[in-house]
């Protein structure tokens, strides 16, 4: 049988003997009672009863800790009510509370959200009176101007036709226009104008041009609607006017006198002959996006973006009825007349390439893209009209 090897040598046996020895002569007294009252139990059978005894105190004890702390802790502070009826209160002293203010970054991560005290109250702001001046810087457009200060844009258009003159392209930077204080029109006044004309023009009423504040009319002074004390030249703010688009490019028929037609140098007079387009409308230049306007109410064209020298070509077959400088912005305009109703306008070229009574050809190259006239960029101004019904939204038509 092999043999079973000691678990302890006899070195290990002695250190051990060692060790007790010191422990029992660096504490004899507690040793020696400890080991007389453990030994007694054991030669009378209780030692595993002992053993047991103490492990149900320690975790009677034990017990005991944890209801104390949790009574203590978490339950006083979840039953209010019932803690201050079986506890008598006691005062406390009066808290002094600091003088300076709190640091806001050590409280944030556990206060949550805080109310900072603001000793001076801020009241909201009251709706302008007076017509404010705005200067046109580089990139602004109608739309973006409106949207700053809250604005609809045919209201800043209305309140500034004296200045744009009925073209938004005529918003050029450096030029100053009127801010008006809520949505409606500005209107300059002229010798001879009457308020009942000019309210029913914008389509309101007499008193609400008389009311405004910022308009500083007195009904005691102003004497006769009719011929009102009011000197020419002041601007008037019509709360809620809205005004009509006037058109300062009127429409060319082929049959029409000199007299009726557009005003400048490209005018070609009366023209009775050429081709016929069919109704069908091409697009008019290479791109097929916007570089400006979109069109609406205030803006009855397209701006197609592109570059310098861009082809730009006739929508549909067609005489040119106009060929030249145009005063009212459009720069090197062509227009032409497609002798079925239609007319097509191309603005802002930087080369023209037929003249009055030119023939053209749907997809003809009728002129070179530019920015002449009004223009902040290089793109085409491009308009489409009915002899019927004006102006008509070109996506709608080309293909």
């Amino acid at each position: 049988m092999d043999q079973i090897p000691p678990t302890h040598s006899d070195q290990d046996v002695g250190e051990d003997r060692s060790n007790e020895s010191t422990e029992a002569k660096n504490n004899p007294t507690s040793q020696s009672k400890v080991r007389q009252i453990w030994g007694r139990l054991l030669e009378m059978g209780l030692g595993e009863t002992t053993l047991r005894i103490g492990t149900g105190i320690a975790s009677i004890i034990l017990i005991m800790v944890v209801v104390w702390i949790m009574s203590s802790f978490f339950l006083k502070s979840s039953h209010p009510t019932q803690a201050n009826s079986s506890n008598t209160l006691t005062p406390t002293q009066p808290v002094t509370l600091p003088t300076s203010e709190p640091n806001i970054a050590q409280t944030a991560a556990y206060a949550g959200v805080t109310r900072l005290t603001n000793l001076h109250t801020t009241l909201p702001n009251h709706p302008r009176d007076a017509i404010m001046p705005y200067t046109v810087v580089t990139g602004d457009t109608l739309f973006d101007i409106a949207d700053k200060y809250g604005l609809k844009p045919e209201s800043l258009f209305w309140s500034n036709k004296y200045i744009l003159g009925d073209n938004p392209d005529n918003l050029i930077p450096g030029v100053v226009i009127n801010i008006p204080p809520m949505d409606g029109a500005i209107y300059q006044w002229n010798t001879g104008d009457g308020l009942n004309g000019v309210a029913s023009y914008y389509k309101v009423s007499v008193d609400t041009i008389i009311d405004w504040k910022g308009n500083n009319l007195d009904r005691a002074t102003i004497g006769d609607y009719s011929y009102p004390n009011i000197p020419a030249g002041t601007q008037l703010f019509i709360p809620g006017g809205v005004a009509e688009f006037t058109d300062w490019l009127p429409h060319i028929a082929r049959t029409s006198e000199a007299q009726s037609a557009i005003r400048g140098p490209g005018y070609c007079g009366a023209t009775m002959e050429g081709p016929v387009g069919d109704g069908t409308f091409v697009w008019p230049t290479t791109e097929h996006y916007l570089s400006g306007y979109d069109y609406t109410t205030i803006h009855r064209g397209l701006d197609f973006a592109g570059h310098l020298g861009n082809p730009i070509y006739a929508v549909d077959a067609g005489v040119v009825v106009y060929s030249g400088w145009n005063n009212n912005g459009y720069g090197e305009l062509i227009v032409v007349d497609h002798g079925d109703g239609w007319q097509s306008v191309y603005a802002h070229l930087s080369q023209r390439n037929y003249e009055c009574g030119g023939y053209v050809y749907q997809g003809d190259v009728i002129g070179l893209m530019g920015s002449t006239g009004n223009s902040t960029g290089p793109h085409l101004h491009f308009e489409l009209r009915s002899t019927t019904g004006g102006p008509v939204n070109p996506w709608d038509f080309l293909h």
